[in-house]
Order: structure tokens, then sequence, then C-alpha cells
């Protein structure tokens, strides 16, 4: 039985800093409350709650963070740790959030049914896309592959901005979401559920990838052909790595949705295929941690600097306004002093420093 305790125990040591950063994340809307003097479970006005304060404001943009982060980790899983470039990454992300707002919305059943129905039935589909795409496009190879996804999310995004029963262009809003689950009046819930789930995705994420599974998909983005001449028949596990992280695309679907109680065809945007993608290659491809620094990153950034303005001379220019631009000038930059990503970069230098005696 001491084998069994050592190797736990070695597990809870490398693993540390992940859990003083759970248990920092864990007591954020506290701490920012005590700060600020304002609730984390924001302001009652007689049997309901206002969501309003500095703490639950940034419930809200950690959240956002959160969101970003499991998309882009599913997006790594694809590319980074298999080598499949995908354009059209959103439209798992969308479909989700389509798929539980019209379960909520458009169905007689109680609310809390039809969200855990809703859910489910929102990541089967997302695994469903997955496989059919998948089955019918990965014999293709290099930009074929990345045209046909593209053109896939696309037609998804022309129809569902089409579509009169989920008024079109403009969407639909979700009147009514569980108590425990609604962002207008029980925001810290949402928040914890936001928290376990980027956490579990990057926990399963690095088992799988650390499995005999993942060394074969790890061998295929180095060189397909090799690995089928060992045997493997690499079309599976492609279409395994394109069906789950099409699913872990899909939850952080639900939880934009679910933050924001709209549905509209903007979640099926090229943005949420090219943000990950600016993530992933930001934060460090084929690392574990990379997506999520590169997602809590930009994210970030773009708070901090949104409503900022910089005085050069007599000229007053709004940050917000040309953050298509800086985005850009980031990216360039990163890539430049940073040519395998942040933490790619950083373990490369790991590597190379020369050990102490």
């Amino acid at each position: 039985m001491a084998i069994p305790q050592a190797s736990f125990i070695s597990r809870l040591l490398r693993d540390k800093w992940f859990i003083f950063l759970l248990i920092a994340l864990v007591a954020f809307p506290f701490v920012v409350g005590l700060l600020t003097d304002s609730s984390p479970f924001g302001v009652a006005r007689g049997d309901r709650m206002i969501m309003r304060g500095e703490s639950v404001r940034w419930q809200a943009v950690l959240i956002e963070v959160y969101i970003l982060a499991i998309l882009a980790m599913s997006y790594n899983l694809l590319f980074g740790f298999t080598g499949v470039i995908s354009f059209g990454h959103a439209l798992f992300f969308g479909t989700a959030g389509y798929v539980l707002g019209l379960m909520l919305e458009y169905t007689p059943l109680d609310t809390t049914l039809a969200f855990g129905l809703g859910a489910v039935a929102a990541i089967a589909v997302c695994a469903l896309l997955g496989l059919v795409i998948g089955l019918v496009t990965l014999r293709l190879k290099g930009v074929y592959f990345t045209i046909f996804t593209l053109a896939v999310a696309e037609m998804f995004f022309i129809f569902l901005g089409r579509w009169q029963l989920t008024r079109a262009e403009d969407g639909f809003a979700i009147t009514d979401l569980p108590m425990w689950i609604d962002p207008s009046q029980n925001r810290i819930s949402v928040y914890y559920i936001a928290l376990a789930a980027a956490f579990l995705t990057f926990f399963f994420i690095r088992r799988l990838v650390n499995s005999p599974t993942g060394a074969v998909l790890k061998a295929i983005r180095e060189n397909e052909d090799r690995a089928q001449s060992m045997g493997y028949n690499t079309i599976n596990y492609k279409l395994l790595s394109i069906v789950v992280a099409g699913m872990l695309a899909g939850v952080a679907g639900l939880l934009q949705v679910v933050l924001n109680k709209k549905v509209g065809p903007e979640i099926l945007g090229i943005a949420y295929t090219v943000d990950p993608l600016l993530m992933t290659i930001i934060g460090g491809i084929g690392t574990f941690i990379g997506p999520v620094i590169g997602a809590s990153g930009l994210h970030l950034l773009d708070v901090f600097l949104r409503d900022a303005t910089v005085r050069i001379g007599g000229l007053v220019i709004d940050i917000a306004s040309i953050w298509a631009l800086l985005l850009g000038v980031i990216f360039i930059l990163v890539v430049i002093v940073f040519p395998l990503g942040i933490i790619g970069t950083w373990q490369r230098w790991r590597m190379k420093r020369p050990k102490r005696e």
C-alpha cells in the first residue's frame, strides 16, 4: 500500500502550483469583495438579487476567461497535439449554444429538465457533428481539410443567421434559467461551475495526451505516414481527436450562452475559431498550460484596455477603436520574441539552460 500512497503524494507535489491556483481562484470573489466592500452574491432587492458591485463584475470577467480557456484547450488538442488544423471550430461552440437555447425556449419542459436535457443533447450533437465531419473529411489533408471545415462552419452560420424560428441574425434571449445557474440571480454559482469545467478540461486533456492514445496522437502530428507504417489506423485516432475537441468546445459554448443569456449567429462566427488559434499560438502550441495563458492574457488585456485612452501630444487615441490593430501588433511581437509561444519558448530555454553541479 506504500507505493500507491507515494504515487499519490508525488502527483500532489507535481500539481502543487495548480492546487494553489485553484485555491486562489476559489477565494477570488470573496477577496475582491473584501477589497472593494462589495458582496460576491450581489445586492438583495426583495426576493431577488441584483448583480452589482466589483466582485460580481470580476466574476463575469473570469467566467469569460474560463470559457475562452476551455475553447483554446479544445482547439489545442486538435491542432497542437494531433496536428489537424481546423477553421471550423466555432461550429461546435455555436451549435451547442443553439441546442441549449432551443431546448429552453421552444419546448414546454420544466426549466430544470429542459436545461439538463439541453446540455446533454448539445454535447451529443457536437460529438455527432465531429464524427460526421471527421468521417467525411479526415481523408483530406492539409489545406483541403482546413477549407472544408471552414465551409461547413460558414454554412451553419448562414443558415442559422437566416432561420426565422430563431429570429435570424438578431438571435433570441433566454428568458428562464434554473435559479442555481442563472447569472443574473446567482452568478457566483456560474463562476464556480465554469472554474470547475476549466480545471477538469485541463486535467482531462493532460491525462489523454499522456496516455498511450495521446502518444499516437503526437506521432500523427510529427509524421502521420510513419505512424501508419507502424500499424496505427491514423484516421480513427484523428477522428477521436476531433470528436473530443468538438465536445469540449461545446461545453465552452454552453457556458457562453448561460453567461450572456442570449443565442445568436455571432457565436458561430469565424472569431471563435481565429481567437483560440491565436491564443494557442501565443501561449504555446502543443503545451498544456499555453492555451490557458494565451486566453487569459488576451482577454484580460482587452478588459483593461477596452476603455483606456492614450494621449500623444494633442492627439487622443481610443484603444478600443484600434484594438484589432493592437492585437495584430501583440501577435507579431510574441511570435518574434517567443517563436514557440510563451510556454513553448520557456520550456525550450529551460531545457537548454546549463544544469548546476
